[in-house]
């Protein structure tokens, strides 16, 4: 195998990136969005290459990096990527680009400093991989909590209305629960070195540990809720639908289609295997806080007027799904959630983009604003109805895959969480067939025909923008063996350390042959 550090490079170039666009002259703002498109897509390649080199057969853990960072606390700069971090960085390295294409005309040079947004994409892009990368536990937790700092100032300096009300209610309740992650974190490396002899933060050696079952459950808790509310399950989800609403689109993109996803990531990597007895004993707690936002946030997402805020709204209905497909502890359930992760991000990523397309030319993000805009702009609005199928997770979309396995998986050891989150995919359809009718179909708004970007169909750079996230969608979901291979042996690996199988099926007696 290589031993070409990936994912340090992988980690610190978009950082580099992000210092070099900074330091260009805010009166050169083309020559800062050519820097960073450039040094993104060096980035995709680079993952791309990764990707390619994975031995889906071979050990778990793969790409591993590990230099000395502070000996007195054992703590270590240490990478290493397995299916389910592999499938996450691929998500980053690929809309990281489309969101610096598709903002490049989002920022008015004359009232904020362009180099400074695409610099901090970069800087979000580095600390967003750091996160599924880090294999240090104290270096996860650095990256978890600095990550909080790029999105605070994309959505306080260059959102929109509320932004900085939103951003500070972003940046506190990540902060709440990365202070609680903190203190597990300090308990957990308190326990390892009592047991072992020596503090470590060595994901490998904390595994190994045996707790009592209070300090497990415990640990397990200041773990648990820190990723509850960056995921957000319900009732830790309040500070999204401002964020999303008050974001940028292509920083909304990136908030909900990956940043979010270190909640469900955390759960998989951190939860379980390193409190399994702890997992087993909370899991009916994380299946009703997931089966209460499937119902919840689709129900909210019926009632909204505002695109942004509707598709966060969505978004906590989703991670229901990724919930119970981790909490159901079957091979199925687990590789659907996982799959869905990443389907989520492709497909929220496109509606988000597609809003954000919306919205700049209308100059109004409510629903009762719009009115028949596809009769003006065909293309768009058509990419827009494909955007909300895949969100609905219409079958023959990616979603759709990843939606039946959970359900699947879930029905095998409890079928009335199953049956109830059925109740989810009605509602997606009524408001995503809700949104598109209201938004691109029906009678034409008169007031549309006054507003001249509104006449101004999809540019080659936005079809540009959303044309992989389609055929990824429409690829994965009839053929998603290419990601499912890679994810499969991670998932399996994680329901083994604790100590959960899949359900013997059962056969019926007499009568068949």
């Amino acid at each position: 195998m290589s031993s070409f550090p990936y994912l340090s490079v992988l980690t610190g170039g978009p950082l580099v990136g992000a210092a070099v666009v900074a330091c260009l002259p805010r009166s050169r703002p083309q020559l800062a969005k050519v820097v960073a498109l450039v040094w993104s897509l060096a980035a995709l390649v680079l993952t791309a290459v990764m990707y390619a080199t994975f031995n889906a057969n071979g050990s778990r853990f793969q790409f591993r990096e590990s230099y000395q960072w502070i000996p007195f606390w054992g703590a270590r700069f240490t990478f290493e990527a397995d299916g389910i971090a592999l499938v996450m960085l691929a998500l980053i390295a690929l809309l990281v680009p489309l969101v610096i294409l598709a903002s490049w005309h989002d920022v008015d040079s004359a009232k904020r400093s362009v180099p400074t947004y695409f610099a901090l994409l970069l800087a979000l892009e580095c600390t967003m991989i750091g996160v599924f990368a880090a294999a240090d536990i104290f270096l996860f937790y650095v990256f978890f909590e600095v990550m909080l700092v790029p999105m605070y100032f994309l959505i306080g300096s260059y959102g929109g209305q509320r932004r900085q009300y939103a951003a500070v209610k972003f940046f506190l309740y990540s902060l709440v629960g990365g202070l609680l992650m903190l203190a597990a974190v300090i308990g957990l490396w308190v326990v390892g070195r009592d047991q072992l002899g020596h503090g470590t933060f060595d994901w490998h050696q904390l595994t190994s540990l045996h707790m009592s079952t209070t300090t497990e459950r415990w640990l397990f808790l200041g773990f648990f809720v820190a990723f509850a509310i960056k995921a957000p399950f319900f009732p830790f989800h309040t500070w999204l639908p401002d964020a999303g609403g008050a974001a940028p689109a292509g920083a909304a993109a990136l908030l909900v289609g990956v940043l979010d996803k270190v909640g469900t990531f955390g759960i998989l990597r951190y939860c379980l295997p390193l409190f399994p007895h702890a997992s087993k004993y909370f899991a009916p707690l994380g299946l009703v806080l997931a089966l209460v936002g499937i119902i919840y946030g689709a129900l909210l997402a019926i009632g909204q007027n505002d695109l942004k805020r509707l598709v966060s709204y969505t978004s906590i209905a989703h991670f229901g799904f990724i919930g119970i497909g981790i909490f159901a502890f079957t091979t199925q359930g687990g590789t659907g959630a996982v799959l869905y992760m990443l389907n989520h991000g492709l497909a929220t990523g496109l509606l988000f983009l597609v809003v954000g397309m919306l919205v700049a030319r209308r100059g109004s993000s409510l629903v009762s604003d719009f009115g028949g805009a596809g009769k003006l702009m065909p293309v768009l609005g058509g990419v827009f109805f494909i955007a909300g199928l895949a969100s609905l997770a219409l079958p023959g979309t990616s979603p759709f895959v990843s939606e039946f396995l959970v359900l699947l998986g879930t029905f095998t050891v409890h079928k009335t969480v199953a049956v109830i989150a059925t109740v989810g995919i009605i509602l997606a359809a009524a408001y995503v067939l809700w949104m598109v009718q209201r938004t691109t179909q029906g009678t034409l708004n008169p007031a549309l025909e006054k507003v001249d970007a509104m006449r101004r169909d999809m540019s080659v750079r936005e079809k540009v923008v959303v044309a992989p996230l389609i055929v990824l969608l429409l690829l994965l979901g009839f053929y998603p063996k290419p990601v499912t291979d890679v994810i499969n042996p991670a998932v399996k690996a994680t329901f083994s350390q604790i100590g959960t199988s899949d359900p013997n099926p059962t056969v019926a007696q007499g009568g068949g042959k």
